[in-house]
């Protein structure tokens, strides 16, 4: 038997542990890895910046349910990496991460790349380790791993010097050989705690159940929806959370979603978490006499802002749950003895009435409405909810704000957003992940040595799925160039950018108009020695983005170029592009868009909103602010606490 190198026991290790794609950015010394992985059927994904792997890597652990891994190498490709690794631990997402290193014999000598990633990485990871030797790699590699996934997902980091990887093995028997990691033991509470919750939720007369992203990552549908069939309780999604129980089920209050928070007086919390995105839990939002009740895997988590400690429950939330239907027996919530289920019918029908007349409205340019509206709308007749066959990707303040609400979505794990650190930029390396784990190559589908394990499943309907990223124009440029990485690979994603020319909003309804700003941005400013009557040669009637009577010259903070031609990215990469004006234009380009078997874009150009201001509604979420600057016409509401 020849004597591996050290990329072959690393892509080993990572084949044994079952792991079927990797991830990354290769350089010095990581290429070798990243070959030698290929060669034992791992399906590499190479991406054009390491911000966007780590993003695709730990969305891919959350859809698969095991950690998505990434491969780097050392210095800035674990700088970059940084931003994922923050995301999987804000979003409780199992990522392990791999990185070359300078030579051992060269550290503090100013080598190349180097960097003391132990060091750094420690504090944001759940484990930071660099193996002492080649023999002990797969112990290591298999330890991150397995850290990354039990408990509270997070990330798994291992450092992996120069003279390890391209170090021989003389002795292929010394290896530690590992095997594939089982799903962690599932852990229930004691009989009297749930019990005791069981008869709160009794005795309740405005009940209400959250449901959070972290029980679709638990695959907990099933028990959850038998919980809601069974109990008649209302519930509310959290915005990944959409799809545990469907959307179109009669006792979803996501469109009546203040008057739940204001009325719910016992709420039980299915893997979500009191954060900025619940309003804390706090008056004025919530009740101000609502009892909270968590669910959680993670005891940090636990009695947190206005959850009560003594009530909640660490434990898996299937098991937990199945627990609570045992305990509830055939009791039901009867809607008709409380004022609570009338006041959440009401909001609702006003609600849809609303967004009924926004989207028939009609305007040119358009609006997000009809915008939005015409997209689902569309995609409904190509494939209805209920199919469970496209995966929505959403990001972009007002974008994705309003495409919550619009898209409804009937099964789990079939919607990634910006999640709990609200991180733009994630779009189209969470488009990526989810057409790896959805559509996998044929050969990594059957070869699998873990074929039949749920947890390697992220869904189960079978089938392919059509990837759907709606982009805020913004957003969009912070990983554009990943388009190329889709047409590399052959993925048909279709990716609509929602395009105002700015962030939030833009600026001009015209070319002229905004021309005309940009020169006066690059105008030389009025010294400070000017008087009041030179700066006026300057835009001083604009004072929408900083309040009344301030003076904006030229383009806002908020700016983008007029009119972007985003869609030609796609085109210079061999690609489907298509700028779309119109309601009929875009119905057109959403069916070509979704048939053509290439990554598609989409330029959806939409109405500025320049004379709007910004209404942040999570700003004031214990009622201590609006967050809101003042200034004329309407609003713009980024309301991320609605999510």
């Amino acid at each position: 038997m020849a004597s591996p190198t050290g990329a072959q026991v690393i892509a080993g290790a990572l084949r044994d542990l079952g792991v079927k794609v990797l991830f990354g950015i290769v350089g010095i010394p990581v290429i070798e890895v990243a070959e030698e992985a290929i060669n034992l059927g791992i399906r590499f994904i190479g991406f054009r910046n390491e911000q966007a792997a780590s993003y695709a890597a730990g969305a891919y652990g959350y859809l698969t349910g095991r950690p998505g891994v990434c491969l780097v190498v050392g210095g800035p490709g674990v700088l970059h990496a940084m931003a994922g690794i923050g995301n999987s631990h804000a979003n409780a997402f199992p990522l392990l991460l791999l990185a070359g290193s300078s030579e051992t014999h060269l550290i503090s000598k100013g080598a190349f790349q180097e960097l003391d990633a132990i060091s750094l990485l420690t504090p944001h990871t759940k484990l930071a380790i660099r193996p002492p030797s080649l023999k002990a790699v797969p112990e290591v590699i298999k330890s991150a791993y397995r850290t990354s996934w039990y408990g509270r997902p997070g990330t798994g980091f291992v450092d992996l010097p120069a003279d390890i990887i391209q170090a021989t093995l003389e002795d292929a028997g010394e290896l530690q050989v590992v095997n594939v990691v089982p799903g962690a033991p599932k852990c229930g509470t004691e009989d009297t705690r749930i019990i005791e919750i069981a008869e709160m939720l009794k005795n309740a007369k405005a009940p209400l159940i959250v449901i959070g992203k972290g029980a679709a990552y638990s695959r907990a549908e099933e028990v959850i929806r038998e919980l809601i069939d069974s109990s008649r309780i209302p519930f509310l999604p959290t915005p990944m959370g959409k799809g545990v129980v469907a959307d179109s089920h009669p006792a979803n209050t996501a469109s009546a979603r203040s008057t739940a928070l204001k009325e719910a007086d016992v709420v039980l919390i299915l893997g979500a978490r009191l954060n900025w995105i619940l309003h804390f839990g706090d008056a004025p939002k919530w009740n101000p006499n609502a009892q909270f009740i968590q669910v959680d895997i993670s005891a940090d988590e636990i009695g947190k802002n206005r959850a009560s400690a003594s009530l909640s429950i660490i434990g898996d939330i299937e098991t937990v749950v199945h627990q609570l239907l045992r305990a509830l027996k055939s009791w039901s919530y009867n809607p008709s003895s409380f004022p609570y289920s009338t006041h959440l019918s009401v909001a609702k029908a006003k609600n849809a009435a609303t967004a009924t007349a926004k989207a028939a409205e009609y305007k040119h340019p358009m609006t997000y409405a009809i915008a939005l509206t015409t997209i689902k709308n569309t995609l409904h007749t190509l494939s209805p909810p209920e199919a469970g066959r496209i995966v929505y990707i959403s990001e972009g303040a007002n974008t994705m704000d309003i495409s919550r609400s619009i898209f409804p979505v009937s099964h789990p794990r079939l919607r990634l957003d910006a999640g709990t650190h609200a991180t733009m930029g994630v779009g189209l390396g969470y488009a990526i992940a989810a057409h790896a784990a959805y559509n996998p190559p044929p050969s990594s589908s059957s070869s699998s040595p873990n074929k039949g394990s749920a947890s390697l499943d992220p869904y189960p309907l079978s089938g392919p799925k059509k990837i759907i990223a709606i982009e805020g124009d913004s957003a969009f440029g912070f990983s554009a160039m990943e388009i190329e990485t889709m047409a590399r690979y052959g993925m048909d994603v279709l990716i609509f950018v929602i395009n105002n020319g700015g962030v939030y909003y833009g600026d001009a309804d015209t070319a002229d108009e905004w021309l005309s700003l940009q020169r006066k941005t690059t105008q030389s400013p009025p010294s400070s020695s000017s008087s009041p009557t030179s700066v006026s040669a300057f835009d001083t009637t604009r004072g929408e983005g900083g309040g009344e009577g301030s003076r904006i010259r030229g383009l806002r903070s908020t700016s983008l170029g007029f009119e972007v031609r985003y869609e030609k990215i796609a085109q210079a990469c061999g690609g489907m592009g298509v700028l779309v004006r119109t309601p009929g234009e875009l119905e057109t380009a959403t069916r070509d868009g979704f048939t053509c078997g290439t990554v598609c874009v989409v330029n959806v150009l939409i109405e500025a909103g320049k004379e709007r201001t910004l209404e942040f509604g999570w700003m004031g979420g214990a009622g201590k602010g609006k967050g809101k600057g003042k200034g004329k016409g309407g609003k713009v509401k980024a309301e991320a606490a609605k999510l």
